[in-house]
This record gives C-alpha cells, sequence and structure tokens, in this order.
C-alpha cells in the first residue's frame, strides 16, 4: 500500500538568507521557491518507496524530478527520466544491459549512465539536490552518481550499508551525506517511513539553503592534522588570505584527506600544500584510518602544482577503543582520544612510506615542491616526547633524500616542522611559482 499525505502540502515559505561578502557587507541571496529533487531508484522493486519519498519531497516544498535505474521490470509511474534515458546515457540501451551477463555488470552499466546523466543536469542547473536510495546495488551506484556532481550541490544517500566497512573511502564524494535505512529491506514500515521522511526533509532543506562555493578567489588547500599536532595552518592561512587567496584546511583523518582529494580531481584548486601525509603511511601500514589508495595522486594528475611535506608519516593510526594492534604492541603510542590513537612505525616501514610518497609526486603533470624537515615531522616527535625515536626519522630522511628525483624539487631544512623556518620555506615555494605565473595571482578584496 502506498502512503499518502492526509491534506495537501503547506504553502510554500521563502527564507531569507544573508550573508556576508569579502568585504563585509551583507548580501541577500535570491530566494529558491520550490528546490528541484532528483530521486534515484529502482522503480520496479521500490515504487512504494519511492512515491512515498516523492510525496515527502512535495509536502517539504520540492518538486521531484524522478529517475528510473530499474533493468528488468518497468515502474507504475511514468520517470522523468527512465531507465531507456539512462541506458542511451552510457551510451547502450536496456535491451544489452539486462543481457550484459549479471546483475553486477548490469548495475555497473546503469551507474555509468545515471552519472551522466545527473552530471548533465547539474550542468545545466536542471536540478538543486539529489538523493537516491538502495541496497548494496543502489548504494554502489549512488556513490558513482554523487561524485559526478560538482561540490556544493547536496547529495544524499539513503543506504542499507550507511557508514559501512563496504564503503572504501575513495568512492565517498567530498560533500556527500549519508543515512540508514533503518528497517529498509521490504516495504515500508514506521520505522523505514521515518528515516525516509527525515531524509526528504534533509535534501529539500539543504537544497533551500546551500551556498555554493564562492569563485572570487582562487583556492589553496592545506592538509593538517589539528594545532597540537602540526602547527604551520595556524601561520600560512592568513599568509596565504592576505595574499587573495580563500584557504580551505582539510583534517587528515581519513575523510578529510578524501574530500581533499575529490576536489583535486575536478580541478578545484589552484595550489595545494599538501603537508599532513600520515594517511598515505596509514594506507600502506594496513590502518583502516584511510583516505584510499589514490591520496596524493589526484592533484597531480589534474595538474594542480603541489608544496608537500611529510608531516606525521611516522604514525600509524587505529581506533583508540579496540587497543593497540598487536604488531605495534611495542611501539611508541600516543592516544589523541576515545576514537583516534597513534603509534610510531619503525625504520622498514618508514624507508618503504618514503619510496611511495616520491612514486606518487614523480607521475604528477604540474610543478611538485618537496618541503623535508630534517629537525621532525610532528610535535610529538622531538626530544622528550612520546613518540621520539631519532633513528627512524633519520632512516626516513636519508630515504627520502633518495628517493625524490627531478622534476621534483626537493627542499631540505634542517628545521622542525613546527617551525617558522619551515613556513618561511613554503611561503618563499609559494610566492616563487606566482611570480612564474605556475601559481595564478591572488585576488584581494579591493581588487575582487
Amino acid at each position: 500500500m502506498i502512503a499518502r499525505w492526509p491534506s495537501a502540502p503547506p504553502a510554500l515559505y521563502k527564507p531569507v538568507v544573508t550573508i556576508l561578502t569579502p568585504a563585509g557587507k551583507p548580501k541577500v541571496m535570491p530566494e529558491m521557491t520550490q528546490p528541484r529533487i532528483l530521486l534515484i531508484g529502482t522503480g520496479d522493486t521500490k515504487a512504494d518507496e519511492l512515491l512515498f519519498m516523492s510525496e515527502c519531497i512535495a509536502r517539504a516544498g520540492g518538486r521531484t524530478i524522478m529517475m528510473d535505474i530499474s533493468v528488468l521490470g518497468d515502474p507504475p509511474y511514468q520517470a522523468a527520466h527512465d531507465k531507456h534515458a539512462v541506458a542511451a546515457a552510457a551510451q547502450t540501451t536496456i535491451e544489452a544491459i539486462a543481457s550484459s551477463g549479471d546483475e553486477n555488470s548490469a548495475m555497473s552499466l546503469m551507474a555509468v549512465g545515471a552519472a551522466n546523466l545527473a552530471h548533465a543536469l547539474a550542468e545545466r542547473d536542471a536540478v538543486d539536490g539529489v538523493i537516491a536510495i538502495g541496497g548494496t546495488m543502489g548504494t554502489d551506484l549512488a556513490l558513482d552518481v554523487a561524485q559526478a556532481l560538482p561540490l556544493g550541490l547536496p547529495k544524499l544517500i539513503v543506504s542499507t550499508v550507511a557508514f559501512s566497512h563496504l564503503i572504501p573511502p575513495e568512492r565517498v564524494a567530498a560533500d556527500l551525506m549519508m543515512i540508514l535505512w533503518a528497517g529498509g529491506l521490504y516495504g515500508l514500515n514506521g520505522t523505514c517511513t521515518a528515516v525516509l521522511s527525515q531524509a526528504c526533509g534533509a535534501i529539500v532543506g539543504a537544497a533551500r539553503s546551500a551556498i555554493k562555493p564562492r569563485k572570487d578567489r582562487p583556492v589553496v588547500a592545506i592538509t593538517s592534522l589539528g594545532k597540537s599536532c602540526l602547527r604551520y595552518m595556524v601561520e600560512l592561512k592568513p599568509q596565504l588570505e592576505r595574499r587573495g587567496y580563500e584557504v580551505v584546511v582539510f583534517h587528515t583523518t581519513g575523510m578529510g584527506g578524501r574530500a581533499m582529494e575529490s576536489i583535486a580531481a575536478q580541478g578545484g584548486f589552484a595550489a595545494v600544500l599538501d603537508l599532513s601525509l600520515q594517511e598515505v603511511a596509514n594506507q600502506l601500514t594496513g590502518s583502516v584510518v584511510n583516505s584510499g589508495a589514490d591520496r596524493l595522486e589526484n592533484a597531480g594528475r589534474a595538474g594542480i602544482p603541489q608544496i608537500v611535506a611529510p608531516g606525521a608519516i611516522d604514525m600509524v593510526d587505529f581506533p583508540a577503543w579496540l587497543g593497540v594492534p598487536n604488531e605495534l604492541s611495542d611501539r611508541p603510542f600516543h592516544a589523541h582520544n576515545r576514537l583516534l590513537a597513534s603509534a610510531t612505525s619503525g625504520s622498514t616501514d618508514r624507508q618503504r612510506i618514503a619510496r611511495a610518497i616520491a612514486g606518487k609526486l614523480s607521475q604528477a603533470s604540474a610543478p611538485v615542491a618537496f618541503v623535508l624537515p630534517a629537525g621532525g615531522i610532528q610535535q610529538w616527535d622531538r626530544e622528550g616526547e612520546a613518540l621520539h625515536d631519532p633513528d627512524a626519522l633519520a632512516a626516513f630522511v636519508d630515504a627520502m633524500r633518495s628517493a625524490i628525483k627531478a622534476p621534483v624539487e626537493l627542499h631540505e631544512i634542517k628545521d622542525h616542522i613546527n617551525s617558522a623556518a619551515f613556513n618561511e620555506t613554503v611561503l618563499g615555494i609559494f610566492d616563487r611559482w606566482v611570480a612564474a605565473g605556475i601559481v595564478p595571482r591572488g585576488r584581494t578584496t579591493a581588487a575582487a
């Protein structure tokens, strides 16, 4: 049975959103009276759920645009973008997809079409938000759709495997929202309708409220690991802002690096200051606190100039609530909080990490400078601190010296990464690249 609202949707409201311009002057944003929400799902198997969601979207003041990703059956409604349109967007037919071999190959082809079609709709400003629903099959497809959409366009997946270990970090779009589809295996019930209605309200609200990223200044990314471990952002951010750049700082605890990589892959930065690489080290040593195998690769692939440093590569992170892994039980240890803890890697692992970093940087299609602070790479490796290991640090520095090859620039300093000398070195390289036209000039408030 399909749920129906007992009364018509309430009158649409027109919120007034006020933001401050770079000059500090208030600016009233244009009103959005009826957000257009692209709703994606398999209409042949989840028609009740999708029609219920469409009514929830209407009740929240939105307008639903259906995309049907069914393969074998047909929904009991007419989708604005039916399965034939999805197949055509993958440059094939639904008949060819249905006979492609198995359900995995069929849905993989539908994912290509759905992602291409959603991207085209976003490009021509035909949708204001996207929501998809599914189990593992629908979630697999929806993750591709989310990655094809631009940053700032609200995107939400209602999934039976939300937040699951089944989803690798490299599949997650930078600004993706997810909610667990509790009680959603088969048919409508009070538990799942509570989730579905909440999700629909969230995507309509997000579409109403979203302020798209500004494009009035070139954007520079910085990676860091809090202010206690790595402190350079405290100085670098205001310095770059004074030069006319918008600075976005990413917290390298797994998903922060993933977000940076996702935006870099879309060419979203004028330059990347990737100064905290412990997610690379985590991935190489088997830690779950990683950003995927392509960490430190997307900026170079997209032609974005990079200044790189090995911040915190000596730490292997793990969930604190699981206890210290057996293989790290004899290593120096630091508990950051009840969620995150770290132990240091030994000399052999650090040498392997150095070679991996150099290998990734060698593939870049734009200039790369590597700053090597021989005096230390995170706050707790100083003498007298819990993670001090001068022999392992020396082994890493030696390996890094040998591994970095031209055209990657190597800038070795004797100081610690949390020193003024490190900041001066990074800014010196950045300013030289601006003068040479490698990095576009910033735009100050007056110029903007």
